[in-house]
């Protein structure tokens, strides 16, 4: 379906609505446009003035099987009537437990104990604690341009934005080094990128700023999501594997953003053939409704009673859409389509690329793509405000983008996309870009 843009965005409603927003909520958050939303269904959303917006963002994504999908909806409903709060912090039910007994088929072999929670940031907090729990360890490694919330402990972890830390600590003892950017590297060594990575944690950070013995994980993203969509070498994932198995530092992957067949497989890492200690899930694994889920191996989640819970965590609405959301992620092709749908949409960022001189960069897994902006290729200068142009010029024109790090556009769509909705996109993403791209060139 196409977008319908039948009042200029934002329109009256829309207005009034922000105008209330202002006086009485924190205003803490980035909002990319004066969205205001009222409903939403499959690939679509429509807007209080009744504008119908293509979606491209799957609400961060979150609705990675559609927008109010027709048997998610059904299992809230019929859920909602029989029990809602079940209190599994203290009273057992069978809902929550057969919702863990399905994911973890999914799961690479050893990762076969559940805990529940809310959120990502609180599915972090949980392998953060369990990870210090099981090692006797203090200390966390995580990556320059990470995003693992905004709690403590995962603000701790995160290296984004300083407006995201400013003002907030002390945090908790993390070290942040170098991701395996192969666009920016570190050291300058694009095609060597995850083994400068690697080769600076172990020469540089172990020897002069803490033992590796005193390291309880290593968090990483598979995929970098807020810091720009960024794509390492598959290797990147086995070196890390490497130096926690020779140092007894625990593995854990933060796939909230990059799990559920967003890059094409139930977890990105399955890409570099990599197990990991700890898993965290959260966004599309609750199909709309909040849930958290952190995952590792009996021997390592051997924490006894009372150690950690939830008051919320195994909520048997999150349980029942959970359900849904795994019963449609394995229809038959499901997760194929995801790749070959990836596919086509990189294709077709490529060939924006080689038409305008404003994008250095495109990448991509799946259906979890990234677009970098740059005022000079040469340089890499990022180009941040003519990437807020072009999301604002395509919001205009009815597609929703969001965006990642500092000049790079994301392209994160509910998996149920067709061809003709990646057309629709491409086509809007052109001639914004051609629209910004020559009020660049006027003021060169």
């Amino acid at each position: 379906m196409e977008p319908a843009i039948v009042v200029k965005p934002p329109g009256p409603n829309a207005r009034q609505i922000l105008e209330r927003d202002a006086k009485v909520i924190a205003q803490s958050m980035i909002r990319e446009y004066p969205l205001v939303l009222q409903k939403a269904k499959g690939m679509n959303l429509w807007d209080v003035d009744g504008n119908r917006y293509l979606d491209f963002t799957a609400g961060i994504s979150v609705m990675n099987v559609g927008w109010n999908h027709p048997k998610v909806v059904k299992a809230i409903r019929e859920q909602a009537g029989q029990l809602s709060h079940g209190a599994f912090l203290d009273f057992c039910s069978e809902l929550p437990v057969r919702f863990a007994e399905e994911l973890v088929r999914l799961l690479p072999r050893g990762l076969d104990r559940v805990s529940l929670s809310n959120s990502g940031a609180e599915s972090v907090e949980a392998a953060m604690k369990l990870a210090r729990h099981h090692t006797g360890r203090n200390f966390f490694i995580s990556f320059l341009g990470g995003f693992h919330g905004r709690t403590y402990g995962a603000l701790s972890l995160t290296a984004g934005k300083t407006v995201q830390r400013a003002r907030f600590g002390p945090f908790l003892p993390v070290i942040h080094v170098p991701y395996a950017n192969p666009y920016r590297p570190p050291r300058g060594c694009g095609p060597t990128c995850d083994l400068d990575a690697v080769a600076y944690l172990e020469e540089e950070i172990f020897r002069r700023e803490v033992d590796p013995r005193e390291v309880a994980a290593i968090v990483v993203e598979p995929v970098q999501g807020e810091g720009g969509y960024i794509v390492p070498p598959l290797s990147f994932m086995k070196r890390l594997r490497g130096i926690c198995d020779r140092y007894g530092i625990l593995l854990i992957s933060d796939e909230v953003q990059s799990g559920c067949y967003r890059t094409g497989r139930f977890l990105a890492c399955e890409h570099s053939g990599v197990v990991p200690d700890i898993v965290c899930l959260a966004k599309a694994i609750g199909g709309g409704i909040p849930m958290g889920v952190t995952v590792a191996s009996d021997e390592v989640m051997s924490w006894p009673r009372g150690a950690h819970a939830s008051t919320f965590g195994g909520n048997n609405i999150a349980a029942a859409a959970a359900l849904a959301v795994l019963e449609i992620m394995g229809e038959p092709d499901f997760a194929r389509r995801v790749v070959d749908r990836g596919k086509m949409l990189l294709r077709g960022l490529e060939r924006l690329k080689r038409k305008h001189p404003l994008v250095g960069d495109v990448r991509g897994l799946g259906l979890m793509c990234g677009m970098e902006l740059v005022l000079d290729r040469d340089t890499k200068e990022p180009a941040t405000a003519e990437r807020n142009a072009v999301l604002h010029g395509a919001f205009e024109s009815g597609v929703t983008f969001l965006s990642a790090g500092y000049s790079a556009i994301r392209f994160s769509p509910p998996l149920i996309l067709g061809r003709r909705d990646i057309g629709i996109a491409l086509q809007t993403l052109d001639s914004a870009l051609a629209r910004v791209g020559e009020g660049v060139s006027k003021n060169d």
